[in-house]
């Protein structure tokens, strides 16, 4: 075997549908440092289909750490070992030769299993729909320099605006706990002069869709923040908690 290349063994979960039971799977592969994770998987797809098996399903889009679609739990950590990188942007440099890696879904009763490493997580979409997005009608769009916020409040909003809602934090927690997400959504919009009018509404909508969803309480674990691709801070679960007091205090 030349340098460029190792030898992975995987332990895929395999599932055939939500109401189907699952298993692990093994497979063998040869792939090289350079390739991402998605491309070592899409090399074991290729073998597969030659010898008419059914691939590997998992979700993917645009391999470039935007889209959060690339939802993996790899050795235990959802998107793998290396923090602030999504699976598409995971290279198998992060291993080595001989190594043993297993692979599965995102573990959550709100995202249920669809197909082996696909996940639904339409539970985030509805979140959003109950309150992340400006409704108000500004007319056309003003000049950049007529709205002033400080450079402090939009380097803030704009650190919490990457959330790419993949939903690691959600398979990181151990409550399975949405907060982080919902938290980073509020937070971003909260922070700006446009987010602020419904401010109030939107903390009580969107924390009452995520309670409807099933998703699980926050107990301070933070592990979502450390399996964030995007390197969300806890602090927005904090800014949250005060957005919904007070959304509290005002109602009263």
């Amino acid at each position: 075997m030349s340098d460029e290349t190792m030898n992975i063994k995987l332990r895929v979960w395999r599932q055939a549908g939500a109401k189907t039971r699952g298993a692990f799977e093994e497979y063998t592969v040869v792939a090289t440092p350079h390739m991402s994770f998605l491309e070592m998987i899409d090399v074991v797809n290729e073998g597969l289909l030659r010898a008419g098996q059914e691939p590997i399903a998992y979700d993917h889009d645009c391999r470039e750490g935007i889209c959060g679609s690339c939802s993996m739990v790899i050795d235990g950590v959802p998107h793998g070992p290396r923090s602030g990188t999504t699976t598409c942007q995971l290279h198998m440099r992060s291993f080595s030769d001989g190594d043993v890696i297993v692979v599965e879904p995102f573990r959550a009763k709100a995202f249920p299993v669809i197909k082996d490493l696909m996940v639904d997580r339409q539970a985030f979409d509805r979140i959003n729909q109950a309150g992340g997005y400006i409704s108000l009608n500004t007319g056309n769009a003003p000049d950049a320099n007529n709205t002033p916020i400080g450079k402090p409040e939009a380097d803030e909003a704009f650190d919490y605006a990457a959330c790419i809602g993949c939903g690691a934090c959600v398979a990181a927690c151990p409550n399975a706990s949405a907060m982080l997400f919902v938290s980073a959504k509020v937070t971003h919009l909260s922070l700006l002069p446009q987010g602020k009018i419904e401010r109030t509404d939107r903390v009580r909508r969107m924390v009452s869709a995520m309670d409807g969803e099933g998703f699980g309480g926050c107990t301070n674990h933070g592990e979502c923040s450390a399996a964030c691709p995007k390197d969300i801070s806890v602090d927005a679960i904090a800014m949250l908690n005060r957005e919904y007091i007070r959304a509290g205090l005002l109602r009263r």
